[in-house]
């Protein structure tokens, strides 16, 4: 499937961001600059850049400024608020198990945190759990096998990138520590 402008213009975002800001930490004035934008431009309340989690505010943002509405996609504090209505009411994302379809560039991978094992049936039914959440930005193959790599904020107190590791036959290999829950799928 071709690569959408909307999901050229989500990796684009995630990775200009990732290239402005991940050798900073998000107490640096730089960062923390940047992360109190991305609460006040999607119109949360901004209370501070390394006592509150920022994850699922970067992930907003990052939909936003590639061009999804309100009505697309709920932009929120919590990872699980935007997965859990991706799910039930589809709009730029249709939220699907990790086995349902294979990640491509502009889409969501959420995976647990804390030690959690929470699954895509549990997500479908809440909107309020501990999760964690990145955007695909990049899908390959090294010398371990396939990958996607995504780029998320609020990673070890900045913006990193992360390998997700991919079965052979190209969907998300699950893992036994923070298993992952659930794969957006973009469709916009």
């Amino acid at each position: 499937m071709p690569l959408t402008v909307f999901a050229k213009s989500l990796s684009v975002t995630a990775f200009g961001q990732h290239d402005k800001f991940h050798m900073l930490d998000e107490a640096d004035s730089a960062l923390c600059k940047q992360i109190r934008a991305y609460w006040t431009d999607l119109g949360l309340g901004f209370t501070s850049c390394t006592t509150v989690p920022w994850s699922a505010v970067f992930v907003s943002w990052c939909v936003k400024k590639a061009g999804a509405t309100a009505t697309e996609f709920k932009f929120a504090a919590a990872h699980s608020v935007f997965v859990n209505a991706a799910i039930n009411n589809p709009g730029a994302f249709q939220g699907l198990d990790i086995k349902a379809a294979k990640p491509a560039i502009g889409d969501i991978v959420q995976n647990n945190r804390s030690g959690s094992k929470l699954n895509f049936d549990y997500a479908k039914s809440h909107s309020s759990y501990e999760s964690h959440s990145a955007i695909v930005v990049e899908v390959g193959t090294d010398v371990s096998g396939g990958y996607a790599m995504t780029i998320g904020g609020n990673e070890s107190n900045s913006i990193r990138r992360t390998l997700v590791r991919l079965d052979g036959n190209g969907f998300i290999k699950q893992r036994a520590q923070n298993p992952y829950i659930c794969l957006l799928k973009n469709v916009k």
